[in-house]
């Protein structure tokens, strides 16, 4: 949501490049993580997770060439930078209980 709103207030010029390169990053992070939901396997889904964080660093790199070129002031970068590393974060958390949860499949007795 915090990224929205940065995209709403980037300069006309940036309105079709670097904001559809945000919006899409942004989509591709959530959508990532629902389609890797909603597979069978822990494998495809920490793949999917992977993917989701991957685009979750490229929506950083954009909030970077915003705050460069001065399109985002630095309170709006440091809480949209503190809110994003939050998510990648829990992402990383995620893929290691998936992991723990395959490997669990796999030998039982390592509870």
């Amino acid at each position: 949501v915090a990224v929205y709103s940065v995209i709403r207030d980037l300069p006309t010029e940036e309105k079709y490049d670097l904001a559809s390169q945000m919006r899409r990053a942004a989509i591709s992070s959530s959508a990532n993580i629902a389609e890797g939901y909603g597979r069978f396997h822990y494998q495809e889904n920490i793949q999917f997770c992977r993917v989701s964080r991957g685009s979750m660093y490229e929506t950083q790199d954009h909030l970077i060439t915003c705050i460069d070129n001065q399109y985002i002031s630095k309170e709006l970068y440091d809480k949209i930078w503190e809110l994003s590393m939050n998510a990648i974060k829990v992402q990383d958390g995620y893929i290691r209980y998936l992991k723990k949860k395959a490997a669990h499949l796999k030998d039982p007795s390592n509870s």
